[in-house]
Order: C-alpha cells, then structure tokens, then sequence
C-alpha cells in the first residue's frame, strides 16, 4: 500500500481542506471486461466551498461520490474527508464518519411515507437520541431555513416533489454535517424546481458553514457554484473556479 502524506491543508497556501481525492482510480469486473469508472481523479475542496460535479451519464460522477462518501472503496488512490483518510477505515469508520460528518442527498427523497415532514427532519437526532427540547428547536429550525415551517404537520404524499426534496434536505442537515454530497438532487425536478433547489443548497452551505459537493447532468446549474469540477470517461477533465 502507498504511505500518503498526512493532508489537512493546502501544500502552499495553507488553505483548510475539507474534501482530499489523490489518484483515485475505481476499476469494476463484468463479464465484458474491466469498465474503468474513475481514472487518476485529483482535486482539493476548501471548507466552506460549493462544488458542482457534472458530466453526461455514465461518467463517473456517482462513483466519485460515493468513494468520497465512503460507500464504495478505490480500486487504487486515496480519499481524505475532513483530516480522515477514508479509504483506510473499516467498515465501521466509514459508518461512523457517514453519521457523525457526513449527509447525502439523492434524486430520490427517500422519506418515510408515515412520518410527518418534521418528524422525517427529526429522525436522524431520534438515532442519536438526542434531547426532545434540543430536537425540536432544531427542526424547527431547519424547515423555517428550507421554507417549509408551515408544512411541518404534512406527511410526504400531501407535498410536491420539490417540497419533499427542500424535507429530505433538512433531514441531512439534522446532525450538523460538515460535508454534505448531493447526487442528482434535481434529477426528478422540473427546471425551475430544480434551480430553487440548487440556490436553497447554497443558501444552507452559506448559513450552516458547511462543504458540498453536489453532481448535476444541467450544466446551468453549474453557475450558482463556487467551483465546477467536470468528469468525462471517468477523468476529470476541467477544474474552474479553483
């Protein structure tokens, strides 16, 4: 195994990093072959920054995503989260870091059908048990921060599809997380839903002081980010806004 260097901050500029990829390659057995999602990725995120991720499907982003989420391994490379090398925990680090660090959203809400909007933003901290006072306030919190405070009493089937998006990103934001990774979270949005997605996730990066790293095929979007980060046949090929 390679002995990386320790990485926290930038080599010249001092700069505190939240997100570290260093050669990450992801290479996948089929039948047909060796199929090689990700090939030598590099790049450093700062704390603080909005990152977009894009590419045409099939380009590598999810894969990337989930090897900085510690939900899949490289085949070769390293991933530094926080000060954490993932790829060198075990499966319960990367489960620990997942919950303690870490939020994901996806194209799909992934909400409980029979919770309310606050109590599907209050589950996470009930895992964590956290105090029923402090709970609260925190849910409260987070759907006044995604618009949503008048809809708190209202279970999923009774929302649109960007009001279930705006809950399913107060739930990742229920345990403070310092990352948060998006994959596609506008993915089953129509275009202006979408973009209100999009400026709500900046908003909330600004607000809560956290780190985001969020892939989308709409090139449009790409704008509202500090930074574009675009994949093409596992590559990253352009790096704008560093």
């Amino acid at each position: 195994m390679t002995a990386w260097p320790a990485v926290t901050t930038g080599p010249a500029t001092g700069v505190d990093l939240a997100v570290v990829a260093e050669g990450v390659s992801r290479t996948y057995r089929s039948s047909g072959g060796d199929v090689h999602a990700l090939r030598d990725v590099s790049f450093a995120v700062p704390r603080g920054q909005l990152v977009a991720l894009v590419g045409r499907s099939g380009s590598g982003k999810t894969t990337l995503l989930n090897c900085v989420g510690g939900l899949d391994r490289p085949t070769s490379g390293r991933v530094v989260v926080g000060g954490q090398e993932v790829t060198a925990l075990d499966e319960r680090g990367r489960t620990r870091l997942r919950r303690d660090e870490l939020a994901f959203v996806f194209q799909t809400f992934g909400l409980v059908p029979m919770l309310s909007a606050a109590e599907n933003v209050g589950l996470p901290m009930r895992l964590r048990r956290v105090a029923p006072a402090e709970r609260e306030a925190r849910v409260a919190h987070l759907l006044e921060l995604v618009g949503l405070a008048p809809h708190a009493a209202q279970r999923p089937s009774e929302l649109s599809g960007g009001q279930q998006q705006r809950v399913a990103i107060a739930r990742a934001l229920a345990n403070s997380p310092r990352l948060l990774i998006a994959d596609e979270p506008t993915g089953q949005l129509d275009a202006e839903t979408g973009a209100t997605i999009m400026a709500l996730l900046r908003s909330v990066v600004r607000s809560e002081q956290m780190t985001a790293i969020i892939s989308t095929h709409d090139a449009s979007l790409m704008a509202m980010a500090d930074r574009t980060l675009r994949l093409a046949d596992g590559r990253l090929v352009e790096d704008t806004g560093a």
